[in-house]
């Protein structure tokens, strides 16, 4: 597929994802590598455009330049966005909320603290990006893992072999310590973000070096 005919395929699917309003983003697309630009009216459209791009076939890599601009009414002081984060990890049932330390500036949040899994990690910044004010949000929080990785690429493998979507004799997984290398090839982005997360489920592992190539 070439640049131009991939360009229209992510303008009509940021279209038809009723959560985003496109009509501010600009597409541009060289190689496959597609950046995103203009502006949206809250973070969790930015973060909803980035992943209705990544679900297109032919995409190699994002770069994600959307501003996200709030009209005045809709900004908040940065004591009651902490605030208010701190309310919704506490109602999160998959978030242990006493694991947990907000920090905000200028509409950003950080977060720190420490969780046993990766699903945790990504619940409390899901839980936070959708609240209104947020400019963007870095998740800080480190994962403590709690059960040894020696049989972490056995579980990893047979995750992926469960995932129709993925060609799991295609990729490789070497595990070093708590670490995690993904290798090899995938055929569509989703399939390496499937690959990614077959990766995180696993128990005991801290970080995860994505070296899956799309072809």
């Amino acid at each position: 597929m070439d640049d131009k005919a991939l360009r229209q395929n992510i303008i009509d699917e940021l279209d038809f994802e009723p959560s985003i309003n496109a009509a501010n983003i600009g597409v541009a697309v060289e190689k496959g590598v597609v950046t995103l630009t203009g502006h949206v009216e809250s973070y969790a459209e930015k973060i909803a455009a980035e992943r209705a791009v990544e679900r297109v076939r032919g995409v190699r890599a994002v770069a994600q330049e959307i501003e996200v601009r709030y009209a005045g009414h809709q900004r908040r002081a940065d004591d009651e966005i902490a605030q208010r984060s701190l309310d919704i990890i506490n109602w999160s049932v998959q978030v242990p909320s006493d694991s947990i330390k907000v920090e905000v500036e200028n509409g950003w949040i950080t977060l720190k603290g420490t969780v046993e899994w990766q699903y945790q990690k990504r619940a409390a910044e899901s839980a936070v990006r959708r609240l209104s004010g947020v400019r963007g949000v870095s998740n800080l929080i480190e994962i403590k893992p709690h059960l040894a990785a020696s049989d972490v690429r056995q579980k990893i493998m047979n995750a992926l072999k469960r995932k129709a979507e993925v060609e799991a004799d295609n990729i490789r997984v070497v595990v070093d310590n708590d670490k995690v290398i993904l290798e090899g090839t995938v055929k569509a982005w989703f399939e390496r973000n499937l690959a990614e997360r077959a990766a995180w489920s696993a128990p005991g592992v801290k970080d995860v070096e994505d070296r899956l190539s799309i072809g």
